[in-house]
């Protein structure tokens, strides 16, 4: 008698193993189908560098614009200072009518204080539109209040009074009242928008800013 032919063997299923299991993972993978730690990780990098200067650009140039309702409030708010003009030896002399008057004091912190409000504005409403913040925003808050405050300080000082006081008093009459050129004495007071809004930003960050996700341990299980 002859043996039994042994049956041929079926194609090669590259699928399955001879124990029914699944074979092994592809290469990168995790072993379950999902995207390994690291791939998500990536995506809490930020936006990128392109985006992050883009949107430096458009806080810098929103708030530059916000210097215009600081210089206007600046020139409404700041007190008046009043001089006399009289004539000296046939010429005209100027002076303060109140030389123990704090309203050359009074347009300083006016505008100290509107720096400071707008300052802390600022950061709270950049903070909220992007709360992950980056350098780039933090930078283009920094000199976006400088380049407000320069053209609050100069838009005031272009709605007040005439800058020519001679011709002011002349215009008025000897011995009339009539208000100073509207002046910023402390140019330390520039400095008071960019400050505020980085101390501000910094502190809104650190209190409610995103955090940094925890390491996990393999295949997405936290460690024991």
């Amino acid at each position: 008698m002859t043996a039994p032919l042994t049956p041929p063997t079926g194609p090669h299923d590259h699928s399955s193993s001879p124990s029914g299991q699944a074979g092994p993972p592809a290469a990168g993978g995790s072993g379950y189908g999902t995207p390994a730690p690291q791939d998500a990780v990536y995506g809490q990098d930020g936006p990128g560098m392109k985006t992050e200067l883009r949107e430096a650009a458009v806080v810098t140039v929103a708030v530059t614009l916000a210097g215009v309702l600081f210089g206007v409030l600046w020139w409404w708010l700041a007190p008046h200072v009043p001089l006399v003009g009289s004539v000296v030896d046939n010429g005209w002399v100027v002076y303060l009518k109140d030389s123990e008057g704090e309203q050359a004091i009074g347009v300083d912190g006016t505008f100290t204080l509107l720096a400071l409000a707008f300052g802390v504005l600022s950061a709270i409403a950049v903070f909220l539109w992007r709360r992950r913040g980056g350098v780039p925003l933090v930078a283009a808050l920094g000199v976006g209040g400088l380049l407000a405050s320069l053209l609050a300080w100069r838009l005031g000082v272009w709605l007040g009074p005439a800058s020519d006081v001679i011709a002011h008093a002349k215009a008025v009459g000897e011995g009339v009242t009539f208000s100073a050129p509207l002046k910023l004495g402390a140019k330390g007071a520039l400095l008071a928008w960019p400050l505020g809004a980085l101390l501000v930003h910094l502190a809104l960050t650190a209190l409610f800013g995103p955090r940094d996700p925890e390491p996990l341990g393999g295949y997405g299980v936290p460690p024991a």
